[in-house]
């Protein structure tokens, strides 16, 4: 089925699909490490790039190209390139796009690994960082440098539920001819596209919401033209950091599900969040979905919805959210989100534990911040939990 046309969920569960000689009605785990050739001639052709013939699972997989076929298309890409996990895709960015004295611009609160890979590990080799509120996008343009190269978006961040305009930091971007990076993973492509906003390359932990059942680790970079799409397939093989047939398999078995799931948790998320708002034990709350959330009206103009992702903290502090992390029964005190399953955990000692106390600070990642993913349980028994737990606090 050509699914070009087609509406976004019917691109759920056709989009990439691929016919093999038993006319399977799934797409098949390919689980093989190399690919027979019918003749010495077809093997040199392969290798010459004359034949898209698969060779080398790292090079290529039927399993894992039906999965990044369908999301490209459900991210309006060029093409994609599927990964062994987030970081992968992270690393595989960097590596592809930036050199030895280029300079990035990014969120302060974005995933703690991929800011302490930069800051730890790619400033050896000799790439500058800088880290900022990105909501105010007069700091995007105070930030940026004669060798700034980058700018890198995750919106909503991670873990403060703060939102960028991505159309607004495009055009700065375009003036300053900067490679514009967006992670998508806490929106997902159900209820954002910053492809479509102007980014250049979008990117997902597919662990998260795309899978949608806590059982693969993986990535997927979503390259808006073929130019860019060109550097980074290349250095994914080169770095061997290619998705696996079987986490494909599983992946494409979460994604046909992505909009209804999607859908009743942040359905979910609205309930609770107006609960905690009016709670007297809540000190603040972050939710886009609240208009008292400072970037409500950007996320109304650029997501379909405002996700399942909840940020708030405790009048007791600290000490408040440990008991009511220790005391919760439904949600489940875990990191990662995105799943069916309702999790909570405390950023600055566990998600982001790496990242410097001056660089919590600047990021607003709290002591007393809880990041709450709520799942598509019954929002009552959500809810009740969190009653119960907060009777304790």
């Amino acid at each position: 089925m050509d699914t070009k046309n087609k509406r976004f969920n019917t691109k759920l569960i056709h989009a990439g699909a691929i016919k093999d000689k038993f006319k399977s009605a799934t797409v098949p785990i390919y689980q093989t490490s190399t690919f027979a050739f019918d003749s010495a001639e077809e093997g040199a052709r392969c290798f010459s790039g004359e034949s898209d013939g698969y060779i080398y699972t790292r090079l290529g997989n039927p399993t894992i190209r039906a999965l990044e076929t369908c999301v490209a298309e459900l991210c309006s890409g060029y093409d994609a390139v599927a990964v062994s996990s987030g970081m992968a895709a992270v690393n595989t960015i960097y590596m592809a796009l930036l050199s030895t004295g280029d300079h990035m611009v990014s969120t302060a609160a974005v995933y703690g690994p991929s800011r302490g890979v930069m800051e730890d590990h790619w400033s050896r080799f000799g790439v500058e960082s800088t880290y900022i509120d990105t909501t105010n996008l007069d700091n995007i343009r105070k930030a940026i440098k004669p060798n700034t190269k980058m700018l890198y978006l995750e919106t909503p961040a991670n873990p403060t539920i703060d939102v960028t305009d991505i159309a607004g930091a495009s055009k700065i971007a375009k003036e300053h001819n900067l490679i514009l990076i967006v992670d998508n993973t806490f929106a997902s492509p159900v209820l954002q596209k910053p492809l479509e906003l102007g980014a250049d390359v979008e990117f997902h932990s597919v662990t998260k919401y795309i899978n949608g059942h806590a059982d693969v680790v993986g990535g997927i970079v979503i390259a808006k033209t073929v130019e860019l799409y060109k550097k980074l397939r290349p250095m994914m093989i080169t770095l061997g950091c290619n998705m696996d047939p079987h986490q494909a398999y599983l992946v494409i078995r979460g994604i046909k599900t992505l909009g209804i799931r999607v859908e009743r948790a942040q359905e979910n998320a609205e309930k609770i969040a107006e609960y905690l708002e009016k709670h007297p034990k809540i000190e603040w709350i972050r939710y886009p979905g609240l208009k008292s959330h400072p970037g409500h009206e950007i996320a109304k103009k650029q997501m379909k919805g405002f996700g399942s992702m909840i940020a708030f903290g405790l009048k007791g502090g600290l000490e408040a959210g440990k008991t009511l992390m220790n005391n919760v029964h439904v949600a489940t005190l875990a990191v990662s989100l995105g799943g069916v399953e309702t999790l909570i955990e405390h950023p600055a000692s566990m998600t982001h534990s790496k990242v410097s106390k001056e660089g919590k600070l600047k990021a607003n990642i709290t002591d007393g911040l809880v990041r709450y993913a709520v799942g598509i349980e019954d929002v009552s028994d959500l809810i009740e939990d969190l009653e119960q737990g907060l009777a304790k606090c």
